[in-house]
């Protein structure tokens, strides 16, 4: 039987996994937000259904990527599909992709997988009580779940060099605050890998070998570009968003260690020189997968 995956939300992340295995030839169907972006997924080839219908295409998934973010009321797909993924037959996989901000703040020491989860934000708290909404799915019903982690993502159209050439880059200064990142070819090979070695109820952080305070990747990608570095200011005086400031309440460091013993990943992107060098090379700026 030819493999289908059907994805919660066919966003940046989910669209590389869509590339990958489509030249494999899965068949791919998922949801979106309007008509407009259903039928122009439907050019690609690419079966979309909006949301509120999505129960019931499940038919015929043998492996699930959830991608929607929680809201205040909770976890959308697991309010509106819980049963229907419960009752689906074959189900081979279903990757739950959450974020490391369930970890809250360590004081810049080092988390894995099995580190305190003490999240310190809503967002991180919302996060958490997602991850335990689809382990009770696998504990209660054998749902194949398996929960990651992700760093800060970013890639082609997402990254400090589209922020500088966009106009929109700052360097922030918050001594001793340093970053994951996690570049999205590598959650798409990480998913892809995770996929050839199911462990349902297993977490992965992915998160690349170079954490890193934001202001040195932007200055990297200001020389990469050859642009003038922004002027740099202190965190306090930064006029952050309450969304943007909630990403530096937590400091650590997150462990990788996992996704390369367990699931063999070498990451094409170890560090963020490696991504943005990579980006400029390639000419990649619309956020397209290259494959």
């Amino acid at each position: 039987m030819t493999p289908r995956l059907f994805c919660f939300g066919l966003g940046y992340s989910a669209r590389w996994l869509v590339d990958i295995v489509r030249e494999e030839g899965w068949s791919v169907a998922g949801t979106c937000r309007s008509e407009e972006k259903r039928a122009a997924l439907a050019a690609e080839g690419i079966e979309a259904v909006l949301f509120e219908t999505a129960a019931t295409a499940l038919e015929g998934a043998t492996h699930i990527l959830v991608s929607a973010p929680p809201g205040e009321d909770g976890d959308p797909v697991l309010a509106a599909c819980r049963d229907a993924i419960a009752g689906l037959h074959g189900l081979e996989w279903l990757g739950y992709l959450s974020t490391t901000s369930v970890y809250g703040d360590h004081g810049g020491a080092w988390v894995t997988e099995e580190s305190a989860l003490t999240p310190a934000t809503d967002r991180g708290r919302r996060r958490l009580a997602a991850e335990e909404g689809w382990l009770i799915l696998w504990r209660d019903h054998g749902v194949p779940v398996h929960l990651f982690r992700l760093s800060g993502i970013y890639g082609p159209g997402r990254s400090a060099i589209d922020a500088v050439r966009a106009g929109r880059a700052k360097r922030i200064d918050k001594p001793g605050q340093v970053f994951n990142r996690i570049h999205v070819a590598d959650i798409a090979r990480t998913l892809r890998a995770s996929i050839a070695r199911p462990n349902p109820g297993a977490a992965y952080n992915l998160a690349d070998d170079d954490p890193a305070p934001s202001r040195e990747v932007t200055q990297y990608a200001c020389a990469l570009l050859g642009a003038p570095l922004p002027l740099l200011v202190p965190f306090e005086e930064a006029g952050l968003s309450a969304m943007a400031r909630s990403f530096y309440a937590d400091d650590k460091l997150v462990s990788n260690g996992r996704i390369k013993r367990e699931l063999g990943v070498r990451l094409l992107y170890p560090g963020y020189r490696d991504g943005l060098s990579a980006q400029m090379s390639a000419g990649q700026e619309d956020g397209s997968s290259p494959a």
